[in-house]
């Protein structure tokens, strides 16, 4: 179904900074609630129950970004812990994590709670579906701004671009998912016709006797 291109879709290998502490921070949008592998999950696994090919496709292109935007942050949070030592660890407050990861990455938020799937919702009702996505998109854009801040707080302007382009990205998705709810809106605002040709429904069919 994919094809992968070895490149990232913003350049986060740039990030040169060895900040643990904002390590910390940012990996949330890695394994949190509002991060992009709940995103991606949560698309991915709500269009198949999207009435209209518009839906459908919209939800597997912003997953499929989503994906992306995983392996953007994932980069990031790497490059800003893989130098650091024990002792940055330790001052960064990442002991625990370290213990259990050394430096990998891990799906956990920023106080190292491991992700879940009562992090998502699938209701199977498109409408709901669309505003839950909606939802998730405005609390991701949210996280990004306070990781933004974090951020020049810090006086990274690699990390902040970085963060930006994604803040960027969910604003946009926002739009989109907009634009999804108001074609369901139409489509069920319409009467739906179906036509079988040959069929009779006046006529008894017939039974093998």
């Amino acid at each position: 179904m994919w094809v992968y291109q070895k490149t990232l879709q913003y350049p986060a290998g740039t990030v040169s900074t060895c900040n643990p502490k904002l390590a910390k921070a940012i990996i949330t949008q890695y394994g949190g609630p509002d991060g992009e592998l709940a995103a991606s999950l949560r698309y991915l696994t709500q269009r198949y129950s999207m009435p209209i090919p518009e839906a459908k496709a919209a939800l597997t292109d912003i997953g499929t970004e989503e994906l992306a935007h995983m392996e953007i942050v994932a980069t990031l949070v790497y490059q800003l812990i893989r130098d650091a030592s024990v002792d940055d660890i330790i001052a960064a407050g990442l002991e625990g994590y370290y213990a259990d990861h050394d430096k990998g990455l891990y799906f956990v938020n920023g106080d190292g709670v491991p992700w879940t799937a009562a992090y998502i919702q699938s209701k199977g009702d498109p409408i709901t579906d669309m505003h839950e996505n909606m939802a998730a998109e405005q609390k991701a854009r949210s996280t990004y701004e306070y990781l933004i801040q974090i951020s020049n707080a810090f006086g990274d302007k690699a990390v902040t671009d970085t963060l930006t382009f994604l803040w960027q990205r969910e604003i946009v998705h926002f739009q989109r998912f907009g634009e999804v709810l108001n074609l369901l809106h139409d489509y069920y605002s319409r009467d739906h016709i179906f036509e079988m040709r040959g069929w009779n429904p006046y006529k008894v069919p017939e039974v093998d006797k």
